[in-house]
C-alpha cells in the first residue's frame, strides 16, 4: 500500500529530492559559482518532468487514504505549472545573473515552490492543502525580497509575507470550522457533510472563510491589495513567476476545493465567486488606466484576468471548468512573452518600467513590436488573437450556467480594459518621438520566447492548429473533477 502510495507522488519525491540536493551541493562546493548551473539545470528537470506527467499518467489514482489525488486535472495542472516555471526561469537567466542576483537559492527555491504546488493541484484533504500552498507561499516570500540592495524589493517580500500570513489565517479559521462542522479533513468526507443542496451554517461560515482565502492566492478583489506593490518591488522575473505558474496552481486548487469538497452545495458558492469575478474584473480595468509604470499595469491586468477565469468557476460546471483551463493556459502564455518583452526594455544597462519609454519603439525595434502587438491584441481579447477564444469560453460558460448579468458585465469589462493595452501599442506606433530611446537588441533567449510566445498566440487558433491540443485535455480534465 505505501509502495503505491509513493509511486503516485513520485514525481514529487524526486523534485524535492533534487532541490534537497542542489543546496547541499551548492552550499559545499562554492556557492557564488552554481546559480547559472543549477538554473538551467532545475529548467531541464522542470520539463523531463512535465513531459513525464504528460505521457506516462492515465486514469486516477490516490494516495494516503484519499489525502492526494492523481487525475487528469491535477496532471494538466501540473505540466502547465512545470513547464511555465521552466521558461521563467530561463528568461530570468541574463538579468538576475547581471545585477548579481543569480545565486543558488533563486533556482532550489523555484523547485521547492513548484513542489508545494504540484501538491496543492492534488490534494485531497484540508491538512494535505495547506501544507502544498504554505511550501509554495513561504517560498515566493523570499524570492520576492531576492534584491536585498533594494528597499522596494524588500518592501514587497515583506507585505507578501505580512498579508500572506492574513490570508493563511482565514483558510486555517475556515478549515477548522469545516472540520468542526463535518466531522472530516477529507474533500470526500466534506462533500458528504454537505450533499443534497443542505449545508449547515457552520459549514457554510467556513467555506466562505477558506474560498477568502483562496482568493488572496489568486489576487482576486477584495483581497489584491499586495499585488500591485509586490508586482512593482519584486525583480522583474520574480514578478513574471508571481503571474504564471502559481496563479495556475492557485485557481486549480480554487477549483478542485469547490468542486470536490462542496460539489453537492454548488448555489451556495455560486454566487460568491461570482461578486469576486466581477469586482476582479471592474476593478482591474479601471486601476489599470493610470498607471505608467508598466510592472504595477500587468499587476492590475492580472487581477482582471483573474476575474475573467473565475467566471468559468462560478458555472460550476464541468464546462466551466474546462474553459478556466484553457483560459489560464491561454493566459499564462501571453505573460511570459509580455514579461519576455518587459525584460528587454532596458536604458544603458539599466531597467526600464514607464511605458512612455515606448513612444515610437515600433521604428527601432518592428519585430518585437510586432509580437509585443499581437499580445496586447490578445490581453485585450481583440479578435482573431488567442485571447479572444479564451474569453469567450468562459463568457459562454456563464452564460450556459444562467448567470447571464455576469457574462454581460464581462463584456463591459473586457472594453474597459482594452483601452490601457491599445495605449500601449499608441505609445510604439504613434507616440512623440524622445531623444533618450531604450537599447536595441535583445538576449536570444528573450527574443526567443517572445517571438515564440507571439507565434502561439497570434496562430493557436486556426483549424489546423486547434488550440495546439489544449481544448481536448482541458475538456478530459475538466470531467474527472466534475462529474
Amino acid at each position: 500500500m505505501i509502495q503505491a502510495d509513493l509511486n503516485i507522488i513520485l514525481p514529487e519525491i524526486l523534485l524535492s529530492v533534487y532541490a534537497m540536493l542542489g543546496l547541499v551541493f551548492a552550499v559545499y562546493t562554492g556557492k557564488d559559482k552554481l546559480g547559472p548551473l543549477l538554473t538551467w539545470t532545475t529548467a531541464l528537470v522542470f520539463v523531463l518532468l512535465a513531459a513525464w506527467i504528460g505521457m506516462s499518467g492515465s486514469g486516477s489514482h490516490v494516495a494516503f487514504d484519499g489525502m492526494y489525488n492523481d487525475d487528469a486535472f491535477a496532471r494538466f495542472a501540473k505540466v502547465a505549472i512545470l513547464l511555465s516555471a521552466a521558461a521563467i526561469l530561463v528568461m530570468s537567466q541574463e538579468y538576475m545573473s547581471r545585477r548579481d542576483m543569480l545565486r543558488f537559492e533563486y533556482p532550489m527555491l523555484m523547485a521547492l515552490a513548484v513542489v508545494g504546488m504540484m501538491v496543492m493541484v492534488s490534494a485531497g484533504d484540508l491538512m494535505a492543502l495547506y501544507l502544498g500552498l504554505e511550501l509554495q507561499s513561504l517560498a515566493l516570500y523570499v524570492i520576492a525580497s531576492l534584491r536585498r540592495d533594494s528597499v522596494k524589493s524588500t518592501e514587497a517580500g515583506l507585505k507578501y509575507f505580512v498579508l500572506g500570513s492574513l490570508s493563511s489565517g482565514l483558510l486555517l479559521f475556515g478549515s477548522s470550522l469545516v472540520y468542526g462542522f463535518s466531522g472530516t479533513t477529507l474533500f470526500s468526507g466534506i462533500i458528504e457533510a454537505a450533499s443534497g443542496g443542505h449545508a449547515s451554517l457552520g459549514l457554510l461560515f467556513g467555506l466562505v472563510l477558506v474560498i477568502s482565502g483562496l482568493a488572496f492566492k489568486i489576487s482576486a478583489v477584495p483581497f489584491h491589495m499586495w499585488t500591485p506593490d509586490v508586482y512593482e518591488g519584486a525583480p522583474t522575473p520574480v514578478t513574471a513567476f508571481f503571474a504564471t505558474a502559481p496563479k495556475i496552481a492557485a485557481m486549480a486548487l480554487f477549483a478542485r476545493v469547490l468542486h470536490d469538497a462542496f460539489g453537492g452545495v454548488t448555489k451556495d458558492w455560486q454566487q460568491v465567486v461570482a461578486l469576486l469575478s466581477l469586482l476582479s474584473m471592474f476593478l482591474g480595468a479601471v486601476a489599470a488606466i493610470g498607471q505608467t509604470n508598466i510592472k504595477r499595469l500587468m499587476a492590475y491586468s492580472s487581477i482582471a484576468h483573474m476575474g475573467y477565469a473565475m467566471m468559468g468557476l462560478a458555472a460550476g460546471t464541468a464546462f466551466g471548468v474546462q474553459a478556466l483551463l484553457i483560459y489560464m493556459v491561454i493566459y499564462v502564455t501571453m505573460n511570459i512573452g509580455t514579461f519576455a518583452f518587459i525584460l528587454t526594455m532596458e536604458k544603458d544597462g539599466q531597467p526600464v518600467t514607464d511605458i512612455n519609454a515606448l513612444n515610437m519603439y515600433a521604428k527601432r525595434e518592428p519585430g518585437k513590436a510586432l509580437a509585443m502587438l499581437v499580445l496586447l491584441f490578445s490581453l485585450a481579447g481583440v479578435p482573431p488573437m488567442v485571447g479572444f477564444f479564451g474569453k469567450f469560453y468562459v463568457l459562454q460558460a456563464a452564460y450556459e450556467a444562467g448567470l447571464i448579468w455576469l457574462a454581460v458585465l464581462g463584456v463591459v469589462a473586457s472594453v474597459i480594459g482594452a483601452f490601457y493595452y491599445l495605449r500601449i501599442v499608441y505609445y510604439m506606433y504613434f507616440g512623440d518621438e524622445s531623444e533618450e530611446s531604450l537599447d536595441s537588441g535583445a538576449q536570444p533567449v528573450l527574443w526567443g520566447l517572445l517571438m515564440v510566445s507571439a507565434v502561439i498566440i497570434g496562430l493557436a487558433w486556426l483549424p489546423g492548429v486547434n488550440l495546439l491540443g489544449v481544448e481536448a485535455w482541458a475538456e478530459a480534465a475538466a470531467a474527472t473533477l466534475v462529474n
